[in-house]
């Protein structure tokens, strides 16, 4: 694509081509007469829809009629909509003659007649890397909003303060580090914080390596393998492997196995259950109490459905056994405490919306193998609190209407949300926090896993 030369969004066939015709540049419907300037596979699916692997307007998507993608002859490229308003460029200049490019690994970029690079797609990367696009300090990758919305969600892979390569979910209402695991510190999850150059890579053959020492290869190491990494609008990040002949993209690594353990899946006040048999590995409900607040969109979690009040005569607890806070957030822990005078705090106090309760009387095993610390962890109250393997789980209780009791299923995770600015009761300033448990079955030692295997964390 030349100086002066523009795409149309009312001509289908005004696409940029790469050599090997693996890519396509151009616009892409992402909604009723809503367009995005994209990158794609060419090749569809077997369902016959496209991969994107780039967008230049996410957020603001163009009509599909008059609208221009254009090659300025001073070097800058634009894209305007139908009122000629500029929605997106590259603000770049050159005196000397300019051209679009789009290469065989699926880089857009301006070139100039000497050599040089004035921008490219792979500097500005939206959801995906492609083999040899770099992640570095400047750049992140952020999640769409949904599998049909392309628009920013709440999760990004970007690398943090300390230099390590992270999964944060930034939400309406609260934003948290969960990959690695927050508790952990960088080199317990075989991180180096000794770096600043902050580079994360893969190659062909499905090989990925960061400069904080972490790296992956894909389950299907090889060359000649199409291959993408993307920021799930679930909030894991995966690698995928083309099936050329099936037509379908196979994950070949992920970060999370788990789901519920990806902050903020489910919304507020939710709960999250591993489904092993469902794609998703997950299913999100609302406690008892409580409704949905989008039927299309569970991430916007639940809402009451009662009236909220401070006279404790009125609120009870919901109990739910073998729950904990997931989502580490600066809580109140009250240590010494006995349940009756964690609930009396909680009910005297109109900023509580609920508080987590555990008690445990640790003593030493009298015999047992040498080699192990293992302890009894004895319940003060509610024997069948225990887990198989002896270990007492933490109990939540969230404030609701009547009073009445609920217990998870096998793994799950409850958020809890305050609109007006108040708190659960353990984690004080906060307007959401992520619970995390699991509840052991009879049958087995440990609870129900779900979703694809985990090759890192």
């Amino acid at each position: 694509m030349s100086e002066g030369s523009s795409l149309s969004v009312e001509k289908p066939d005004n696409v940029l081509i790469s050599p090997n015709g693996v890519f396509s540049a151009g616009f892409y419907s992402v909604g009723f007469n809503a367009y995005c300037f994209a990158i794609w596979y060419r090749e569809p699916l077997y369902d016959g829809s496209h991969t994107t692997v780039w967008m230049a307007n996410r957020d603001q998507p163009i009509n599909g009629r008059l609208s221009k993608f254009t090659l300025l002859k001073n070097g800058n490229l634009i894209l305007t909509d139908a009122g000629q308003l500029n929605v997106w460029a590259t603000n770049t200049e050159s005196i000397s003659s300019v051209q679009l490019l789009l290469n065989d690994t699926g880089n857009l970029f301006l070139l100039t007649s000497e050599g040089l690079i004035l921008w490219q797609s792979f500097q500005s990367p939206t959801d995906t890397l492609l083999p040899y696009q770099p992640l570095t300090r400047n750049t992140k990758l952020v999640s769409s909003r949904s599998q049909t919305n392309y628009s920013s969600g709440f999760y990004k892979l970007f690398f943090d303060e300390e230099n390590v390569l992270s999964l944060a979910y930034d939400g309406p209402e609260a934003s948290s580090m969960y990959w690695p695991d927050p508790w952990l510190k960088s080199w317990e999850a075989g991180r180096s914080s000794y770096n600043n150059s902050r580079i994360a890579v893969f190659n062909s053959s499905g090989h990925f390596k960061s400069t904080d020492d972490f790296q992956f290869t894909a389950a299907d190491s090889g060359i000649g393998i199409q291959r993408r990494l993307t920021m799930d609008h679930d909030g894991n990040i995966r690698m995928y492997s083309l099936d050329e002949k099936n037509k379908i993209w196979n994950v070949t690594w992920q970060a999370k196995s788990q789901p519920c353990n990806i902050h903020g899946i489910c919304g507020p006040n939710s709960l999250c259950t591993y489904v092993p048999h469902e794609k998703s590995g997950r299913r999100c409900s609302c406690t008892p109490g409580y409704k949905i607040k989008n039927e299309t969109d569970q991430s916007l979690g639940c809402e009451p459905d009662f009236s909220l009040s401070c006279n404790e005569s009125e609120i009870g607890f919901l109990h739910l056994p073998h729950v904990e806070f997931y989502g580490y957030d600066d809580n109140k822990i009250c240590e010494n405490y006995t349940y009756k005078r964690c609930a009396n705090e909680c009910l005297q106090s109109c900023n509580c919306y609920a508080f987590q309760y555990k008690f445990n009387l640790v003593v030493p095993l009298e015999r047992g193998n040498p080699r192990s610390s293992a302890t009894h962890r004895l319940p003060l109250e509610r024997p069948n609190s225990r887990s198989s393997s002896g270990c007492t789980l933490p109990e939540v209780f969230l404030q609701t209407g009547p009073r009445s009791s609920a217990q998870l299923p096998a793994r799950a995770s409850l958020t809890t949300s305050r609109s007006s600015g108040q708190s659960p009761a353990r984690a004080s300033n906060t307007t959401q926090d992520i619970l995390d448990g699991c509840i052991p079955r009879s049958s087995a030692q440990t609870p129900a896993r779900a979703d694809k295997p985990k090759s890192g964390n």
